[in-house]
């Protein structure tokens, strides 16, 4: 990587971490990233909902996030949903029109359930677009008592200052051609 890409790649960290309160929403461990690039997403859970523990997380994978594989997590059932692409891509010289959509993991009983008191997070990678911009994690955060649908999106740029419930934001940044990795 060379030095403006760093630069790049640290000053954009530096903006998204000052706006975001750690543990006040479900927020992306990494919140930038190289475009073209594999990329690991740590969904980071901070509380449950107003003091109900968190019995499951679901992710709507975001348009562009390409092969989304969850990791599994102890305690946890997980599941991906399959479907059509309103965009296939191409993938190692093969034609890709179905993908991961969506990617639930739900406590497998009560003694796993996420306290509201403690923090967790939920991890799964993919590939990113070879265009820099905005990409935004729609997270459904259910708890024993109440949900919360962590899914706003500024209506214009990327601060989400006066969103309740924003969606996790991942800032893709321009890279050379020759960044693609897995």
């Amino acid at each position: 990587m060379n030095n403006s890409l760093i630069s790049k790649y640290a000053m954009a960290c530096a903006l998204l971490l000052s706006g975001t309160t750690a543990l006040a929403h479900v927020v992306l461990g990494e919140p930038a990233a190289l475009a073209n690039t594999s990329y690991r997403a740590t969904l980071r859970v901070g509380h449950g909902c107003e003091g109900s523990p968190v019995t499951a997380l679901r992710v709507t994978i975001p348009e562009g996030f390409s092969g989304a594989k969850p990791m599994p997590k102890a305690g946890w059932i997980l599941s991906a949903k399959l479907a059509k692409l309103a965009k296939p891509y191409t993938s190692h010289g093969k034609t890709i029109t179905e993908d991961v959509t969506e990617i639930s993991w739900t406590a497998a009983s009560k003694d796993d359930w996420l306290p509201d008191a403690w923090y967790d997070e939920f991890v799964l990678r993919g590939g990113l677009p070879g265009t820099a911009g905005p990409m935004w994690f729609k997270v459904t955060q259910t708890c024993e008592k109440g949900s919360i649908d962590w899914a706003e999106i500024p209506t214009t740029g990327t601060s989400t200052k006066g969103l309740k419930f924003p969606a996790a934001l991942l800032e893709i940044i321009e890279s050379s051609p020759a960044a693609h990795q897995h």
